[in-house]
């Protein structure tokens, strides 16, 4: 076999069409010979997909008098590694043990021991964010990301559009030669785009991963996810109730790699393995909660667990041994020895099914890691594993919460409620999360959980690398600051692969992290940061680091609170706070008052990164985000007509209905044996609506996030034949309007709701409550038969197929609008709710 450097690539250039740059000290490398079916090259990748080369061979009138010539397949530059990309879910930096926690993450503590521990990583504060980060290069804001994807506004910073100047690593690497892939959560996809007709640009597969296996949104009940393979739902569990995603997509993954190695052993994989976990619900096996409840980890309270975890990392060497703990804030939380026996007794059945869940996912992960070595391609991958895309998460309340979904509609479900799902605590019959308390231990030495930018225990992450073939400091910690933007420059920069200036004729916006391969060499262990500014922001909350300062504003509004008033200017009506975090490491010690000139040059410099990075303007609310209008197939439209079963159909892109008045006529043609099933259904288990036969009776149900159920029911089964079927419903409050006040005071009002059947009235109802926010979001829009989990077990169990025939479903609409004078009224009554609450 013939091998070329410098000399052979311009030769090829000259014929093939290839640009012969050369990237950095890295040439363009040719093998075999040129125009043969099994010549490869490298390109210089500045332009993506590479131009099609002209032919180099002979076209005669014959093939005699011809030759033929083949175009050399493009190949990664000559050992640029395997690259396993792992990152959890909402997991603060004390939940592995890796750093000091007490749950056994002993895979990660594998890649610690076999690589480098780094002690100061950051994401944005929230899932969507950080991963529109990650797989960019580029800052949250300047990716689309402002916020997660279910809370899009018309802002550029915020639309959740990964544009199409920001090329994701997954491309960059698929079009140098590399074979791509994702599993688990996608949580970058809009809402209005996931729908089973598109567009799929914004799918993983559309963004440069040639296989995705996992989920579209947020979370996903791990039991029945709504679950696709590339842009295909699918339902491997139906008929399996001790199915579960963790290991599922462990086994795809594993599956994966070894085919493509198999096929090409030659050609290295990228793999970005993301799981739900430890996202809420919080659901592992029952083999995983048993073994953490042998080990009594947390009997004696989240005050001792912190202190127990302060010790571990100090051991560990992982923090300073003069770092503080950051105060218990007992202003908002309280301490475990104030609470009662059942309250104790919830609690720890909480902490130990998260427990569970983050035990489980690193073994699962672990198995991941070990077929990589089995392939004999431990030594040649590049093995990052990231603990958590933010801090832990507090979004279950001071109580927790059987039903994640009940804090998404501002519901608070108390303790005693709540032991009605003891004994089934992560099972599928709960959508579950822990009290907020746990989440502030999670996250020890600092302070705050997720969605707070502006402290550490929002934003501070633990990561671990190893890469054998290229980092020989085994055991080694970095202290260096690094973001997840800089994890896409650090991959290029080890592939040898050039960021593009063009992908499909489109100019690159610049990559924004800064590539951390410098820390790899043990030379460099102490070496200076040159990540040295940073800013950050989450729902009007937020911070810049420079040069080993933080400035940040203070904490006003806990994660749970997200409901209430809100901070009409979160630019200027803040309280700073100044924190030198090269002298005080867990962010404990405000020193503003003594630094009056840093407080303004650090202010200063935030507006001036906010301006650069598409974070203007700050927006301090979170639930009216939620409601907010944003495109859809349905804006606009005020009737929907459907004349056959359709399943699938995401919440994003299908009629909304909460807030509003609107009328579903369903007209269907019952067989002589009589009929039962699904007429139409949204939501699930955890919250939603159906309209169906049961026994032939008509019924309509609203689930109110699975702590009430109103059930309209006619008084006897529907003879054969056709019939018309009517669910009316009168909504009492004005609406949601324009938003553009962050006024929420219309929604969740009271209705009333009748069924008919064949124009007569067979039964009325008050609603004295409705769902305000949000359905089951990982739950369909249905019409013939229902996916997934139910509306109501007690009724039936999916899917609950219709036997009538279905000649037409219509629904329409009335959506109440404020007028100018209600917008007037609320405006001043929301600024007199603010300046009150200061």
């Amino acid at each position: 076999m013939m091998r070329t450097f410098f000399w052979a690539a311009a030769c090829l250039a000259a014929m093939s069409g290839f640009s012969a740059a050369v990237r950095g000290d890295t040439a363009i490398e040719t093998t075999g010979t040129p125009g043969a079916p099994s010549a490869t090259t490298t390109i210089d990748g500045k332009q993506l997909p590479a131009p099609e080369p002209k032919f180099g061979g002979v076209i005669g009138e014959t093939t005699q008098k011809s030759k033929p010539w083949w175009a050399p397949r493009i190949v990664p530059p000559k050992k640029a590694p395997n690259v396993l990309l792992i990152m959890t879910d909402d997991s603060g930096f004390a939940v592995p043990s890796t750093y000091g926690g007490v749950i056994p993450t002993p895979n990660m503590d594998r890649i610690a021991k076999n690589g480098l521990r780094y002690t100061q990583v950051y994401s944005t504060a929230l899932c969507s964010p950080t991963r529109a980060a990650l797989i960019t290069g580029r800052n949250h804001h300047s990716a689309g990301f402002g916020v997660v994807a279910e809370q899009a506004t018309g802002f550029p910073g915020y639309n959740s559009l990964i544009g199409r100047d920001k090329a994701t690593i997954g491309r960059v690497l698929r079009d140098n030669g590399y074979a791509t892939s994702w599993f688990g959560k996608d949580h970058n996809t809009p809402t209005f785009e996931a729908s089973a007709i598109g567009p799929f640009e914004r799918w993983p597969t559309g963004m440069g991963f040639e296989y995705f296996y996992g989920f579209v949104g947020g979370d996903a009940n791990q039991w029945q996810p709504n679950l696709f393979r590339n842009t295909t739902q699918i339902y491997p569990f139906e008929g399996k109730p001790d199915w579960n995603l963790v290991t599922a997509m462990a086994n795809e993954a594993i599956d994966w790699m070894n085919q493509a190695h198999q096929i090409d052993p030659s050609k290295p994989f990228f793999c970005y393995y993301v799981p739900g976990a430890t996202h809420a619900p919080h659901h592992p096996t029952k083999e995983w909660v048993e073994k953490i409840q042998k080990m009594h980890l947390f009997d004696d309270g989240w005050n001792k667990l912190r202190e127990r975890i302060f010790a571990n990392q100090k051991r560990l060497g992982i923090i300073p041994q003069d770092a503080q703990l950051s105060p218990w804030p007992k202003e908002i939380l309280k301490e475990w020895d104030a609470c009662s026996a059942e309250e104790k007794k919830l609690f720890i059945r909480q902490v130990e099914t998260f427990a569970a869940f983050a035990a489980y996912n690193d073994h699962e992960i672990g198995r991941v890691i070990q077929a990589v070595e089995d392939m004999g391609e431990l030594d040649n991958t590049l093995i990052i594993y990231i603990n958590g895309d933010n801090g832990t998460s507090a979004e279950g309340g001071l109580y927790g919460t059987p039903n994640e979904v009940a804090f998404f509609n501002g519901v608070t479900v108390p303790v005693e409620a709540q032991m009605k799902w003891y004994d089934v605590w992560g099972t599928a019959q709960t959508y579950n999360h822990m009290s907020a308390h746990w989440a502030w231990a999670f996250d020890t030495p600092f302070s705050w959980f997720k969605q707070i930018a502006s402290h550490l225990g929002g934003v501070r992450q633990g990561m671990c690398i190893s890469w054998p073939a290229g980092i020989k400091d085994r055991g080694g910690v970095r202290n260096q600051f690094t973001h997840v933007i800089d994890v896409v420059p650090t991959i290029l920069e080890v592939t040898g692969i050039a960021a593009p200036e063009l992908v499909d004729g489109i100019k690159q916006a610049p990559i924004e992290g800064t590539s951390f391969a410098y820390t790899f060499d043990q030379a460099s262990a102490e070496a200076p940061s040159r990540h040295t500014t940073q800013y950050f922001e989450m729902f009007g909350d937020h911070s810049i680091y420079h040069e080993g300062w933080l400035l940040s504003t203070k904490v006003t509004r806990p994660p749970w609170e997200a409901f209430g008033a809100v901070n009409p200017d979160p630019v200027n009506n803040v309280a700073w706070e100044l924190y030198h975090l090269e002298e005080d490491f867990s962010q404990v010690n405000d020193v503003a008052a003594k630094h009056p000139d840093k407080v303004a040059e650090l202010k200063k410099l935030f507006l001036s990164e906010a301006r650069k990075y598409n974070v203007l303007p700050l927006d301090a609310s979170v639930a009216p985000r939620i409601v907010a209008p944003r495109p859809n197939i349905t804006a606009g439209r005020n009737e929907f007509v459907y004349t056959r079963p359709m399943v699938g159909l995401p919440q994003g892109d299908s009629p909304f209905l909460l807030n509003s008045s609107y009328t579903i006529t369903a007209e269907i043609d019952v067989p002589a044996a009589g009929a039962e099933g699904m007429i139409l259904t949204s939501g699930g288990r955890f919250a939603g609506y159906g309209f169906y036969l049961l026994k032939g009776k008509p019924v309509f149900l609203w689930n109110l996030i699975d702590l009430e159920r109103v059930k309209w029911e006619g008084p006897e089964a529907l003879a054969p034949g056709k019939h018309t079927l009517e669910f009316d419903f009168k909504y009492d409050g004005l609406g949601v309007g324009t938003l553009a006040f962050n006024n929420l005071s219309g929604l969740g009002r009271a209705g009333t709701g009748t069924l008919k059947v064949d124009g007569k009235e067979v039964q009325t109802i008050k609603m004295p409550k409705t769902l305000p926010m949000i359905l089951q979001w990982d739950e369909s829009f249905d019409i013939g038969s229902d996916t997934l989990t139910g509306v109501n077990d007690a009724d039936y169990q999916p899917p609950f197929a219709l036997t009538a025939t279905l000649e037409k479903l219509t629904i329409k609409v009335d959506r109440p609008m404020l007028s100018p004078q209600d917008v007037k009224q609320l405006e001043q009554s929301q600024a007199a709710a603010v300046d009150g609450a200061r």
